[in-house]
């Protein structure tokens, strides 16, 4: 779809992010979110043009605003759609499915594209570059490892602030069980073995 190449060409002059949420995390999101898109049988025009315009607002996440990054790039996206042949309709679809993604807004979308871009984009939370995402963002925050007491949150309340497994055990290793859709939550189930077989050899060499 020309359109779809058209936004995309755009959101690579806007984005300029940490290597978590740069143009790579975009992609990989579209391709999740393709696939889902495909099995659901959803409108792969409307779901695919909320995937490249979600993160087109991104504060770091040491800043008080990042939280509101979803509500933003919500809000920039209807300036960017206006340009092209979509209907009002449409527009509001795509910044709903916008608005609503965050984890950290804890919401479940009221409409099937923006439960598709939220499963999409927590599939990139988890397997090899879940990981892979976690020490990035870790080192952007001059964040620790792992809290050398309890590395493993046994005994005390994960603190994410702090240290990077913690990670694991607040957000993470709960995504399998947050998605929307039979083949998103597929997905989830293998890449979370990949999260459970890392933590499984790191508690074997600490």
């Amino acid at each position: 779809m020309d359109v779809l190449n058209s936004i995309k060409n755009e959101v690579i002059k806007i984005i300029d992010n940490d290597p978590a949420h740069d143009f790579g995390h975009i992609m990989r999101v579209y391709n999740n979110a393709k696939k889902i898109a495909k099995k659901e049988k959803a409108d792969q025009k409307l779901v695919l043009s909320a995937v490249l315009l979600h993160d087109i607002v991104s504060y770091p996440k040491s800043s008080k605003r990042s939280k509101f990054s979803n509500i933003e790039s919500a809000k920039k996206s209807k300036l960017i759609l206006k340009k092209y042949d979509f209907t009002d309709a449409e527009i509001i679809i795509i910044s709903d499915a916008i608005a609503e993604h965050s984890f950290s807004q804890n919401k479940v979308p009221k409409t099937f594209e923006g439960k598709i871009l939220q499963d999409a984009d927590r599939l990139d939370a988890l397997g090899a570059i879940g990981i892979a995402r976690v020490f990035a963002t870790s080192g952007s925050l001059n964040r620790s490892f792992y809290n050398i007491n309890d590395p493993f949150c046994n005994t005390r309340t994960p603190d994410d602030n702090l240290w990077a497994i913690d990670h694991f055990f607040n957000k993470l290793l709960k995504l399998e069980s947050m998605m929307n859709t039979k083949s998103g939550k597929t997905e989830a189930k293998k890449r979370t073995k990949v999260l459970k077989v890392f933590l499984k050899q790191l508690k074997c060499e600490l």
